[in-house]
């Protein structure tokens, strides 16, 4: 970020056993343990499909098959036992990173922060909606101040925002926020003429105008809203950890309303937690950075992430656009520990509200993520740092292998069975795939990509089964839920094999504003982005039933997740069918079934008439109360509602 060189803080080690300090204890053994698990998963698997691929004699198409299974097997089986410590750790209720007993119930300091605004919350805005924008984070603000720590931060806007028809609403919506923030907490609005390096130079800006005020800042995205209560937390941990340079925490899709939103906001409150407690056992002090919802540690920020420029033309060459796993990176290079909190709630996002949306973001994801391959080379990362950066890109990557790999099947199936020569008259299944071998490596991968699911499941039966709704809602949500992935896999795995292929092609991505309210994805639009898959799945289907038969019933799932791509763009899309399943108790996710402090703040501040709040005043402390109602010019009964019931211990 060019800023000029400090210098470097001494940082005193953390000290055994006292309150708030991270450590990962053994953290080298654990990712041994956690590797070996993984390799001894994969050896077995790939001599499994050797056998199998035998029985059809060693060719091209077999050599290539073992190949692509290799690769996309590991990736199975390391999500596959991340998923499986993160069920461990939960299920003996025990800290991912230290390994000690959680206990039943988090208390919240009452003691005031050490330092007085040490603390920027930072929300990059580019062509946001600002009314929906700043009600996020005014939400955020008041569950802040109600903390009674808001003196130790300050709120930066920071617009990058170009569209003349944005612009003035927004800084409309950034004055009323600004007159509406009672003292000691203060509002910064600032917009670049030139949104130079995008977000990340966004950021870069700030610390050089402002970072030499703050020891901490906080990272929200336009669409992140944070518990003051955590936010206070944040800052305690890095209090207590001066060797921290980044915490992360978790946040959780909310406010979801199409159905497709809905699905999402569900498995990630479901199993979400639980695999990022699996991620946080292994990685240890490595941690990775996912671009807000995250504390950051100003000065070796400042130090050390100045991203680099790659040479050569994008989408491979020029500025980084996924920058967060390289700052992770870079930081934990320069010798700063990165940490992934899962335990710490109250953080939340929003995501897109139908699948095209959500695959037009993962189309900058992947040209970002892609990128990082270049970085694997960079000298002084730490391993796991390397494993982040290889992981980012394999995500997408795995998609393409995989699909290579079933054409390859393809190719193979027809061979074996000798349809091209027998002019369709084969009809048996291809050898090779009748082999009890085959059908045991089958089992054994359908188990490892369905069970974290279930034990997802089974943890929320046996910890917070009212969360979602009670246990039968629970398990037929998860039922559901499992049914639409099998569906909708093949059509991401379609659409992440284009934007591979099309950053390979060297067709760099637009940066455009990222949709995150839900709209119903038109039928002209879903044939428009769907229709090509339709058209390739039905070729491949009856070139199957036609050349190899057997092998076609194999393919079925993939075929049909294709063949209905535009239904399930167009329904998963509908808001009247999310509203369905909420009012019939599925899908639910704790958030909106006990929504916290914040989350019911933001439903006040747009729905200032609903009821939501009544019969909650009593419980709030009566010096709380009085001290709002002569800090804030514009009192709710609803918010202070919310206040009254976070005081009163609920979620």
């Amino acid at each position: 970020m060019n800023a000029e060189p400090l210098a470097e803080q001494e940082v005193a080690g953390p000290v055994p056993g006292r309150e708030g300090v991270l450590q990962a204890p053994a953290v080298g053994m654990r990712r041994g343990l956690f590797f070996g698990l993984v390799m001894a998963t994969v050896v077995p698997g790939a001599v499994m499909m050797a056998l199998v691929l035998q029985a059809a004699g060693m060719g091209p198409f077999q050599w290539a098959i073992l190949l692509l299974f290799l690769v996309t097997f590991t990736w199975i089986a390391v999500s596959f036992w991340t998923a499986v410590a993160g069920f461990v750790l939960h299920a003996l209720r025990l800290d991912p990173l230290s390994l000690r007993r959680l206990p039943r119930r988090d208390a919240v300091p009452e003691s005031a922060l050490q330092r007085a605004r040490s603390t920027a919350i930072v929300v990059p805005i580019h062509n946001e909606d600002p009314v929906r924008v700043v009600n996020g984070i005014e939400a955020t603000c008041r569950s802040l101040l109600a903390t009674g720590q808001g003196a130790a931060f300050d709120l930066f806007l920071l617009s990058d925002s170009t569209d003349p028809a944005v612009i003035p609403d927004e800084e409309r919506a950034a004055r009323d926020l600004q007159a509406r923030m009672p003292a000691p907490f203060r509002t910064h609005y600032r917009r670049r003429p030139l949104n130079t390096g995008r977000k990340a130079g966004n950021i870069a800006d700030f610390c050089r105008r402002w970072g030499s005020r703050y020891e901490y800042m906080v990272v929200l995205d336009a669409d992140s809203v944070m518990e003051g209560a955590t936010l206070v937390e944040l800052v305690r941990l890095m209090e207590r950890n001066p060797n921290a340079g980044l915490i992360q925490t978790m946040p959780l899709p909310v406010r979801q309303e199409s159905l497709f939103g809905r699905f999402q906001q569900f498995a990630n409150a479901v199993h979400g937690p639980m695999l990022a407690a699996g991620l946080s056992f292994w990685q240890g002090d490595a941690g990775n950075y996912w671009g807000h919802n995250a504390i950051i540690r100003i000065r070796p920020f400042m130090q050390h992430c100045d991203l680099p420029i790659l040479p050569g033309k994008p989408p491979l060459g020029g500025e980084i656009l996924s920058h967060d796993f390289v700052e992770a990176a870079l930081l934990r290079r320069g010798g700063w520990d990165v940490w992934l909190l899962p335990q710490l709630g109250g953080s939340y996002e929003e995501l897109p509200g139908n699948l095209i949306d959500y695959a037009r973001r993962d189309r900058r994801w992947a040209q970002g993520n892609l990128q990082h391959l270049r970085l694997l080379g960079t000298p002084g990362l730490h391993g796991v740092s390397r494993l982040h950066l290889l992981f980012g890109a394999v995500a997408y990557l795995v998609s393409l292998l995989w699909l290579l790999m079933l054409a390859a099947g393809t190719g193979a199936a027809i061979g074996a069975s000798g349809g091209l020569e027998a002019g369709g008259q084969a009809l048996a299944i291809p050898e090779s795939l009748r082999t009890p071998m085959a059908h045991a490596l089958l089992g054994v991968t359908l188990v490892m990509l369905l069970l974290p699911k279930m034990l997802g499941i089974a943890l929320a039966m046996f910890s917070r089964p009212r969360a979602f709704g009670g246990v039968p809602r629970l398990v037929a949500s998860g039922v559901i839920e499992t049914l639409f992935s099998v569906l909708i896999a093949p059509l991401m795995m379609a659409f992440h094999s284009l934007f591979v292929a099309a950053v390979a092609l060297g067709r760099n991505v637009t940066w455009a504003v990222q949709p995150r309210e839900g709209r119903v994805v038109a039928w002209g639009e879903a044939w428009r982005r769907t229709g090509g898959f339709v058209l390739a799945a039905g070729s491949w289907g009856l070139l199957l039933a036609w050349f190899a038969p057997g092998f076609f019933w194999w393919l079925m799932p993939v075929l049909a997740g294709l063949l209905l791509a535009p239904a399930l763009v167009r329904w998963s899309s509908s808001q009247r069918a999310g509203a369905w399943m909420r009012r019939r108790g599925l899908l639910l996710a704790p958030s909106e079934v006990a929504p916290g402090l914040v989350l019911q703040m933001l439903h006040g501040i747009e729905s200032p008439s609903s009821p939501w709040a009544e019969g909650l005043e009593a419980r709030l402390p009566q010096r709380r109360v009085t001290w709002l109602r002569q800090r804030w010019p514009r009192p709710q009964p609803d918010w202070e509602g919310a206040v009254i019931r976070k005081a009163a211990g609920g979620n």
